[in-house]
């Protein structure tokens, strides 16, 4: 493993398998022997509304000894200040930067001008704080990563991009499944499979429109809402379109018997999922909110 300490988080596709399972490991350990950081502050930066994400971080950072200062889009990039400026500006506060933003480009941008470490609390392609936290959700239920099947149903969007290198990087085949048109970038399906190929974790991934078959046997089924934030316009448009996708009691029935729902939130409850489903003994969706703190923390204590 390369050391954690400056390091940037800007897609879990940076890690390896064995980066990805100290993490989890750190992420699990008890409290008291967490490491503080008095002193230190960190920027958080939402370009983007939040509520898990900033919550998370923010207790996060408390916990650590790290203070943080949150800012919305008006406040950091803003005046048609470049982003060198700001950045160049920022990074003599903070010890670290915590961005939401939209195109991934401007993540990229920031982490190419700071001196501190970058963090991606999501983009529009990737959201690799959730996938850390969805990892150590499933080795908590399940006990192990390898070997498992995960079917993601719903827009082929950051989470299915974040899901599918997380399966490269700890041998869960991964299966996507949604409507025409909202299939995941070819070029990141073609990338976790050369991650699969370079670390032998042996994960196989499909892309399909048949929900059934994608779910089958899965030991994870997880959605995602089906309009992202900047997509509301396309709300109804999407509602039409997903039609025949949502994760009900008939389709979790194709999985494993033993198969935990999962799904980031916010849930939009009778669209991508029905109450029957989210409600129900096999969803961790709280666990998995829970663990975005634990998983966070972790990253940036090694960060730090």
């Amino acid at each position: 493993m390369q050391t954690f300490k400056g390091r940037d988080l800007l897609t879990l596709a940076e890690l390896t398998p064995e980066e990805i399972t100290h993490v989890l490991d750190v992420a699990e350990s008890p409290a008291a022997g967490w490491s503080r950081f008095d002193g230190a502050a960190a920027g958080l930066i939402f370009m983007k509304p939040s509520l898990r994400t900033r919550v998370s971080f923010e207790v996060g950072c408390v916990q650590l000894g790290v203070h943080p200062v949150v800012m919305g889009p008006y406040d950091a990039f803003s005046r048609e200040e470049t982003v060198h400026d700001t950045i160049k500006v920022l990074e003599r506060y903070v010890d670290l930067i915590v961005l939401r933003t939209f195109a991934h480009s401007h993540i990229e941008e920031v982490a190419e001008h700071a001196s501190v470490p970058v963090i991606n609390a999501l983009t529009d392609d990737y959201h690799p704080c959730q996938g850390l936290a969805d990892l150590l959700t499933i080795r908590q239920h399940k006990g192990a990563l390898s070997g498992l099947k995960l079917a993601y149903v719903g827009d082929g969007n950051n989470m299915a991009h974040t899901y599918l290198f997380a399966g490269a990087l700890t041998g869960m085949d991964v299966a996507i499944v949604g409507p025409v048109g909202y299939e995941p970038s070819p070029a990141v399906v073609t990338h976790a499979e050369k991650l699969a190929a370079q670390y032998g974790t042996g994960a196989a991934f499909t892309v399909t429109h048949d929900a059934a078959a994608a779910v089958a046997g899965a030991d994870v089924v997880v959605t995602d809402t089906w309009a992202s934030m900047g997509q509301e316009a396309e709300h109804a448009k999407r509602l039409i379109e997903f039609a025949g996708y949502s994760v009900d009691p008939g389709l979790m029935a194709k999985a494993d018997p033993s198969a935990i729902f999962m799904h980031c939130l916010p849930a939009h409850r009778g669209e991508e999922v029905t109450d029957a489903v989210i409600d129900s003994a096999a969803s961790v969706v709280f666990d998995e909110a829970e663990n975005r703190l634990h998983a966070q923390r972790a990253w940036m204590s090694l960060v730090l």
